[in-house]
């Protein structure tokens, strides 16, 4: 990708490079700052310093822009969920605890990257590539949730979809209100990783997944 830094208009200038990447960093930028449903195709367009039907090169529309941000943060979030897994070291338990912190990190880290994956309102059905990258991230919680669950009897044992369904729940309403990089944070008395520890460890205990501390001794 080639720039020649901002011309008279304070447009980027943008010469012979990949006009696809040029187009996903303008579209980036405009989501950081209005959201994924606050700008236009045309308004990409210009961000990237190109004409308006530059973009119809690569991209139907601007949902279409949207969903290869999308995809490409889910590839980007998946990453960091299986660095978090690590395998399941150092112990199932920690690493689970792992895997919510990088949810966190995440949506704090690539608050732009997170509102195009969830809150733009994309049909997954309709584009295989997001779904399967959206899938390989879920994936993770639930080959954790899993390993996690197989520590029990199979008469105990809580199904791991479910259980994966609801730390997916959990981890994404803390990280949507409390973690995240942007406006939307809201303030909390405590840390969002302290919160999602504190659920985790009620949710699991009722589970029977991991043990109740053992009462003190008198």
């Amino acid at each position: 990708m080639s720039w020649s830094g901002r011309g008279l208009d304070g447009r980027r200038g943008y010469h012979h490079g990949n006009l696809r990447e040029a187009l996903i960093e303008a579209a980036l930028d405009l989501i950081a700052k209005k959201g994924p449903a606050g700008f236009t195709f045309a308004d990409a367009a210009r961000s990237a310093g190109v004409s308006s039907a530059a973009p119809y090169r690569h991209f139907r529309d601007r949902d279409a822009l949207i969903a290869d941000v999308a995809r490409r943060g889910f590839e980007l979030f998946a990453g960091r969920l299986e660095r978090g897994w690590a395998d399941g070291r150092p112990d199932p338990f920690s690493a689970f605890e792992n895997v919510g912190r990088a949810y966190l990190a995440f949506a704090r880290d690539e608050p732009a990257y997170y509102s195009a994956m969830f809150e733009a309102g994309l049909s997954f059905d309709d584009d295989p590539a997001l779904r399967q990258a959206a899938d390989r991230s879920f994936a993770v919680l639930r080959h954790a949730s899993e390993v996690l669950c197989a520590r029990l009897s199979p008469e105990k044992r809580p199904p791991a979809l479910m259980m994966a369904l609801h730390a997916w729940a959990l981890s994404h309403g803390i990280a949507s209100l409390f973690a995240r990089g942007d406006g939307g944070r809201r303030r909390l008395p405590m840390s969002p990783e302290e919160l999602l520890e504190a659920g985790m460890l009620v949710y699991l205990r009722g589970l029977g997944v991991i043990a109740e501390p053992a009462p003190p001794k008198e």
